[in-house]
């Protein structure tokens, strides 16, 4: 291939990673939006939510134009794929964190009720994910993205817990049931942000190694 086409590909790499940036900023936003229930600091995240929607787009399209301009083979069909893949579950963490935003509004609105629950380290794992996820793909370490994958596990164990304590909960208070389902609703949420991060990490484990990897088949 042509200097030229691995400039495009250069420029290519820069542009996910930029994604990756802005979408990591909003995810750690949004968690401490959570944490201190501002709905002023999640009006922002919502409002923002174009940005990362306009930069997917270009994204995709640019690797689309390189696909039909180059017709890559081998590794660099692979970066290609990897790529689309990798973009469209950055955008779809962004929403994510809209999705959380928007928890976040109706929760700051509302009394507290204390739960036997704490987002806290559920909103660090799935975060770590998702930065670890990332770590592997520019430095095409297998390694990490098999510890992101196996940490996958862990996260959907907590929204299962986050499920029998909001259910419990709602027995005991049963005037607070929209409260309480929005704290869930942020559990599956978060849990959906570790699902993108895994997925993310599975792409460089078949970039790096030409091998498809889903639903936890790793070895």
């Amino acid at each position: 291939m042509t200097i030229h086409f691995q400039r495009e590909l250069e420029k290519i790499k820069k542009r996910i990673l930029s994604l990756g940036a802005m979408v990591e900023e909003r995810v750690r936003m949004v968690i401490r939006a959570l944490e201190t229930r501002d709905g002023d600091a999640a009006k922002k995240i919502i409002i923002s939510d174009h940005e990362i929607d306009e930069m997917e787009v270009e994204i995709e399209e640019e690797c689309l134009k390189i696909l039909a301009l180059y017709q890559p083979v081998a590794i660099d069909l692979r970066f290609l794929a990897a790529v689309i893949k990798i973009n469209n579950d950055l955008e779809r963490v962004a929403d994510e964190a809209v999705n959380i935003a928007e928890r976040v509004q109706v929760i700051a609105k509302r009394q507290r009720l204390d739960v036997p629950f704490n987002h806290s380290l559920m909103a660090e794992k799935s975060e770590f994910m998702l930065k670890k996820s990332l770590d592997a793909f520019v430095n095409m370490d297998v390694d990490i993205a098999l510890r992101v994958c196996a940490l996958d596990d862990e996260v959907d164990n907590m929204l299962n817990e986050a499920y029998d304590v909001v259910k419990h909960a709602i027995g005991e208070h049963p005037d607070r049931v929209s409260y309480l389902i929005n704290l869930l609703l942020v559990s599956r949420h978060l849990e959906r942000i570790a699902d993108h991060a895994t997925n993310i990490a599975e792409e460089v484990i078949y970039l790096v190694e030409g091998e498809i990897v889903r639903h936890g088949n790793y070895l």
